[in-house]
């Protein structure tokens, strides 16, 4: 029994030990720039005589960073997190800051590497799903009281290429851009009417954009 215990153990390790060896990732370091973009809504008039309809992030540096294990030479499967170093603004008639304010994105994503695994320049492109999450702001109104606006968490995609170039077999440099655009809310934009379903309220979906442009490096395992 005992014997046929070792063999059995010896069996599943010679059969499982390539495929271990085949199971590779890599993981980046990256740091960029963001253009962000925010919501409209109803237009508001401000102590200061100015009148208010948006609230935009700032344009600001980020950083961000990926784990991704390949389940083929071509196609990974990770994670990804990054950070937005902004401020929240309000715009209208004016533009004015109110607060610091991080922008932090939580995604699993998947990836298409194209071209050889060893070869030394791979493009690649990858989507993701998770969240992204607005800190919250603190503030003095200009009647000089305090008051504050919480965070908020929302669901968010994210769209992404570039190309990783190895100076090595294992480390090399990544370049790319990704597209962040996060769900915020909807407006009432009107009636909509049909034979089948009655009518009905149609809204206008508003996202709040975040577009970078990284480079950093990368290390494959």
């Amino acid at each position: 029994m005992y014997r046929r215990a070792v063999l059995t153990v010896v069996v599943i390790a010679a059969l499982v030990s390539p495929a271990l060896a085949q199971s590779r990732g890599q993981v980046s370091a990256n740091i960029g720039w963001v253009l962000s973009e925010g919501v409209t809504g109803d237009a508001v008039k401000g102590q200061d005589g100015n009148t208010y309809t948006g609230l935009d992030p700032k344009d600001a540096a980020s950083f961000h960073f990926t784990v991704g294990f390949f389940t083929t030479p071509n196609t990974e499967v990770g994670f990804l997190y990054g950070r937005q170093f902004s401020e929240l603004q309000v715009s209208g008639t004016a533009t004015k800051a109110i607060d610091s304010m991080g922008v932090d994105n939580y995604h699993a994503y998947f990836a298409y590497n194209f071209g050889d695994p060893d070869a030394r320049v791979r493009p690649y492109a990858m989507i993701g799903l998770g969240a992204t999450h607005y800190s919250g702001v603190n503030f003095t109104t200009t009647a000089g009281q305090s008051s504050n606006i919480p965070g908020v968490t929302r669901l968010s995609t994210t769209w992404g290429a570039g190309v990783n170039a190895y100076a090595s077999g294992n480390v090399g440099f990544r370049a790319g851009m990704r597209w962040t655009p996060t769900y915020i809310k909807s407006d009432a934009a009107g009636w909509w009417c049909d034979p089948w379903w009655g009518c009905y309220v149609v809204g206008d979906a508003q996202y709040s954009n975040q577009l970078e442009f990284s480079g950093g490096v990368t290390f494959k395992f």
